[in-house]
Parts: C-alpha cells; sequence; structure tokens
C-alpha cells in the first residue's frame, strides 16, 4: 500500500535548547498517523473476507476461460472441475514420464516441448492433461498459449482410484476428436499401461516396455520402471 502524504509549510523560529526539549510536539506526524489510521480503516470497511472457491465461483463462459485458464481445473458442460486425487505415487510417476520423454525428445533431435498439467480444449470442453507433447512445428506456431486450441498430440493421464471409468474413457474419446494421435492410460495401482491410437490399443505390464506408436517415434520405457 502506497500512501501519498502532503509535505507541510514549516516556520523557523529560534528557541533556546530548553524550549526545545520542553515544549517538543510532532503536530506533523500526528497527522501523518491520523492519515494512515484512516486509510486502513477505508480499507477495512472495503475489504470482502468471502475466500473463492469453485464452490462459489460463477462458472464463465467458455470464452472468459479460454481467456483466463485456472490452473488444475477443467471447463466441462458450463461446469468448473478441480483436478484432484493426486498423490506422491501419482505425483512421482507423472515427473517421472515428463522427464523421460523430455531427455528423449532432446537427445534424439526431434525437438519439441512437454507440458504438465497444461489446458487444451477438445470438443466443446477444457482439459488438463497430466504429460502431454507438441512437436516443434507446433511449439513454433502456437507460442506461449494460454489454452491450446485442440488437443496436444500426444497425452498421458495417470489414473487413481477416485477416476470412474466412463469419466476416462470420455476424455479419450474428446482428446481423439480434438487431434490427439496417441494417449496413454496408466494405471499405478493394478500396474498397467493402455497405449490408444486410432486404429489400435496395447496393455503393457511389467518388464515389458511401453513404447510410441504415433508421435514421438522412437520412445519407449519398461513399465515396472514407469510405476517404481
Amino acid at each position: 500500500m502506497v500512501i501519498a502524504l502532503e509535505a507541510k509549510p514549516t516556520q523557523t523560529k529560534i528557541v533556546s535548547q530548553d524550549d526545545r526539549l520542553g515544549e517538543q510536539r510532532l503536530p506533523v506526524l500526528e497527522e501523518v498517523l491520523e492519515e494512515v489510521l484512516e486509510e486502513i480503516a477505508d480499507q477495512n470497511d472495503r475489504f470482502d473476507p468471502t475466500v473463492l472457491t469453485l464452490d462459489n465461483l460463477e462458472p464463465p463462459s467458455l470464452e472468459d476461460f479460454l481467456a483466463n485458464p485456472l490452473k488444475r481445473v477443467e471447463w466441462i458442460n458450463g461446469q468448473l472441475v478441480e483436478q484432484t486425487g493426486m498423490t506422491a505415487k501419482t505425483g512421482r510417476i507423472q515427473a517421472k514420464l515428463a522427464r523421460h520423454l523430455g531427455n528423449y525428445q532432446e537427445s534424439s533431435g526431434q525437438g519439441g516441448e512437454v507440458y504438465v498439467e497444461t489446458s487444451c480444449r477438445t470438443t466443446g470442453r477444457v482439459r488438463c492433461p497430466d504429460v502431454a507433447y507438441l512437436d516443434a512445428a507446433q511449439v513454433a506456431e502456437q507460442g506461449d498459449f494460454k489454452v491450446l486450441p485442440h488437443s496436444f498430440p500426444f497425452v498421458a493421464e495417470i489414473i487413481s482410484p477416485n477416476d470412474g471409468a466412463e469419466e476416462v474413457f470420455q476424455k479419450v474419446r474428446e482428446y481423439l476428436e480434438s487431434q490427439a494421435q496417441e494417449i496413454w492410460l496408466v494405471f499405478p495401482d493394478s500396474g498397467w499401461v493402455l497405449t490408444i491410437t486410432a486404429t489400435a490399443q496395447a496393455l503393457v505390464q511389467g518388464d515389458d516396455a511401453v513404447s510410441t506408436h504415433a508421435v514421438i517415434p522412437g520412445f519407449s520405457i519398461p513399465v515396472a520402471d514407469l510405476l517404481a
């Protein structure tokens, strides 16, 4: 808070040291203090202590949400849905997959960028995939976007016990219908990884390596290592 202080004119008066000690007064500081207290009181009167949550926040239109997306929040059928259920285990898997993908896209010379929980637009909705990849050409085209105007070409979702099957496969349909080419569904508790493209699906477990098919050619990682 910045408060502008108005300078007060002063008069020069010759007094003795005893006068200064005996009659010392601070009218300017008193006025400043009064001004500060009045400003604080005025701000307190204007302050609304209501804590904004998704429960009491009026859902914005899709256009407004695209302009100002919220972190870890999806826009679904006009409602704001916060992404919850991330644990230390799922967070570790998310970070590990993003790190291995990033290392591979750099070492292989394919370029592009790996994203975590970054908003993208699907069929009339806004989703935040756990891990996603965008190739170099699209990175150059899209720049520093707030919401990618379509799905990422590669999407990975770390599935928690709280995720319903219908909701999970609804996401898969949305991604595929809005330019996603490959989707990984990672199931930490069962130890499986399901890879999905428009034409094929593969279920991988244990020491077998899960590999990309349509995006980031050549990338693979043993399921056991990813889930460890």
